[in-house]
């Protein structure tokens, strides 16, 4: 940059955030409180200021100014002038250096020191002293990027229907970090998850989206650091616009265009989960980074009776204030950045009760559901939220507004206790079966709002459901307290791994099943990355602070005999629900529409192929039933399709209802690479081996 002016020019208050036009750049950040803001300049590396700015104007609450003759890389930060008053929530502070709640990119790291705090740590009068320390040294700043076209080739969205989705939930460098396949520098960046031997795994498997865990920038927390520990989930967000430094191999942001350019290639989506309930600077008694520094009342919750106090929905400190127009616009631009600028198909919000919350609690008409469900880039993307909060009525499933798919918990319950053998869940997986209807079937919505899954990256793996009684998280230094207590999990004999085969036959039964159910019910499945391979955490069921083996998918399994085995069973299981259309019904399948006279869209029959009495759904030790589905067929004719599920320890036989015939077995979960076999015209009776699945096809024509 030449010689710097010695004043900014006025420069606009919109685009907010830092934006070159080729002559220089305007710098806007938002305060409804400050009286006074300035831009501080630094050098490549961030470590030494080179200039200080007042922005010399305040537009709509918005400071504003323009730098002529600076461009992209240029460093910067903010410092905050107002009132430091507590207990009226105000915080400023210009001691403290702020990073640009619009940063596209991020240098430096933070590096922990009081000095981060706006008030004095371990003073006698708490958080009312203030700490003058100035924060510089230790934080991160924004860098000014150049929102150069990218050259995509005609790669849009994909836009894939829900009811042809299929998600692999991962986090970007485990997935990665320990293929061999992937050259050893990039692994655990973007580029590694564009890698061809990565895409084509997915390919192989049959998925459709891979669901990203945080790659905004996090913050690295200071009891974790202070432990020897890592933040590997992400969930502790420090900008909402820029990438996690670490995952870029290279430094630049082509590197996640060309990792989503390639897998959109492949016909995958990218879906990014996304934390917009919370920032990283935690409580009233956190640091002091970004948003408290500028405008601590205005983007954060407090308690109407003591704004000295932030509201804590979330279980971090603090909760974004998704009330105020401002922080509902930050939300809204970010997202849009990331489509527009890098065409993610798709966002999952973490703890996305919080995000429809209003003064008088959650509302599926909020603010920001109604902005985000209107916006005509936003509205063709898919929207799925994890929708519950530990504030008051925080469990909000199935009552996000139409447009929203949810995270499905009770289907995971479900599933792990009625395979696990627990009495009394013939009824409850049967709602499973059927999209979780008493939730979801309202305001038009489709079966595809379920997001049903029996594991996810916060609990146990797929592997360790069945091969552990407890929990194991001593690794993560709180004497084994943290994660949830009641997995629904059982070890069959074993805590842990075994050589047993008599235990590693009856959980690899028990895998196949829960597979099974996921991806034969309605709704959208989704799948665990590495489960498909048998990925351990060792017991772990809250590795969020393990960047290590017990998280990195260990690819090793995926060579093995067994692990190889799983993966084309689950890519059977795929290509089985993409095959059959009454698998994935378009509506919610309630047994009163008739594809053909006399059958209907989906029916339950008992052992004996007779229809299950209201009696005999109660029947709190049964563990076995039968569930015919029919749909048209893509070409003519009725697809029919009987799903058997045995959860017994002992193999059982089942009666073929009527009127249907030329049933083909179609997949055996006990004898996951057995072929299809039609059955005999006069066979009216199947054995279901013990903890397994049958699926029968007949297609029916018309009279």
């Amino acid at each position: 940059m030449p010689s710097a002016p010695p004043r900014l020019e006025t420069g606009k208050p919109y685009p907010l955030g830092a934006s070159w036009d080729g002559l220089g750049v305007n710098f806007a950040v938002f305060s409804a409180h400050a009286e006074r803001i300035e831009l501080c300049l630094f050098n490549a590396n961030g470590r030494r200021e080179v200039a200080r700015y007042d922005l010399p104007d305040c537009t709509d609450e918005v400071w504003h100014g323009y730098l002529p003759d600076a461009g992209p890389g240029t460093v910067y930060a903010y410092r905050a002038h107002g009132p430091y008053d507590p207990g009226k929530g105000h915080r400023f502070n210009p001691t403290k250096l702020l990073l640009d709640p619009y940063a596209r990119q991020i240098v430096g790291n933070i590096t922990w020191s009081d000095a981060l705090f706006g008030y004095r740590v371990g003073s006698p009068r708490g958080d009312l002293t203030q700490d003058r320390r100035d924060s510089a040294a230790a934080m991160p700043k924004g860098v000014v990027v150049e929102e150069r076209a990218y050259e995509w080739g005609g790669d849009r969205l994909i836009e894939r229907p829900w009811g042809e989705t299929v998600i692999l939930e991962a986090h970007l460098k485990g997935l990665t970090r320990l293929h061999e396949e992937v050259p050893g520098p990039v692994r655990g960046s973007f580029q590694a998850l564009g890698h061809p031997a990565v895409i084509d795994h997915l390919v192989k498997l049959g998925v459709t989206a891979v669901e990203l865990l945080p790659v905004h920038a996090f913050l690295q927390d200071r009891f974790l650091v202070e432990k020897g520990l890592t933040n590997y989930w992400g969930y502790s967000t420090l900008s909402f616009f820029a990438p996690e430094p670490s995952y870029l191999a290279t430094g630049g942001l082509n590197e996640i265009r060309a990792a989503v350019r390639r897998l959109h290639e492949a016909g995958i989506e990218v879906i990014l989960d996304v934390v917009y309930n919370h920032t990283c600077e935690g409580s009233e008694m956190g640091p002091t980074l970004s948003w408290r520094g500028l405008d601590h009342a205005s983007y954060y919750r407090l308690l109407p009776d003591n704004p000295r106090h932030c509201i804590n929905d979330t279980g971090t400190g603090n909760t974004v204030n998704m009330s105020h127009p401002r922080v509902v616009q930050m939300v809204m631009d970010s997202l849009r950045y990331w489509v527009e600028s890098f065409h993610l198909d798709g966002f999952r919000f973490d703890l996305g009760s919080v995000l429809g919350r209003e003064a008088t609690g959650f509302d599926p008409g909020s603010g920001f559901f109604d902005a985000l469900r209107q916006d005509p880039v936003l509205a063709r993307c898919k929207l799925i939220s994890e929708p519950w909060d530990i504030g008051p009525g925080g469990y909000q499933l199935g009552n996000h507004p139409p447009g929203f798919a949810e995270w499905n918990d009770k289907f995971r319950d479900g599933v792990r206790r009625f395979w696990k053998g627990d009495e009394g869940m013939r009824a409850d997986i049967a709602a499973r079966l059927t999209g979780s209807a008493e939730l979801f079937d309202r305001r038009r919505r489709k079966p595809w709002a379920s997001v049903n899954y029996v594991a996810s990256h916060d609990g146990f793996t797929l592997e360790d459901i069945v091969s552990y009684d407890h929990r194991h998280n001593l690794v993560n230094g709180e004497d084994n307290r943290d994660g949830h207590g009641e997995n629904y999990s059982h070890n069959w004999g074993a805590e842990g791994e075994t050589d047993d085969p008599e235990i590693l036959e009856t959980r690899a039964r028990l895998k196949r099943a829960m597979l099974a159910t996921v991806l034969f019910s309605a709704g959208t499945p989704m799948l665990l990355a590495g489960d498909e391979m048998g990925r351990t955490q060792r017991g772990n069921n809250n590795a969020y602070c393990q960047d290590n083996e017990i998280s990195w998918i260990d690819w090793s399994r995926g060579s093995a005999e067994t692990g190889r085995a799983l993966t084309r069973y689950v890519a059977r299981l795929i290509r089985l629900r993409h095959r059959f259309a009454p698998l994935r019904p378009p509506r919610f399948p309630h047994g009163r529409s008739e594809p053909m006279p006399g059958l209907h869209d989906t029916q339950w029959f008992g052992q004996d192929g007779q229809p299950i009495t209201p009696e005999a759904w109660r029947d709190p030790i049964a563990k076995t039933f039968a569930m015919l589905r029919a749909d048209h067929a893509p070409e003519d004719g009725v697809d029919t399709v009987l799903l058997m599920m045995n959860a017994d320890s002992a193999d059982q036989p089942f009666t073929l209802p009527s009127p249907v015939q030329n049933w083909t077995v179609v997949l055996d979960s006990a004898d996951p690479e057995g072929p299809e076999r039609v059955l005999d015209p006069g066979e009216a009776e199947v054995t279901v081996p013990a903890r397994s699945v049958l699926l029968l096809w007949s297609r029916l024509a018309h009279d």
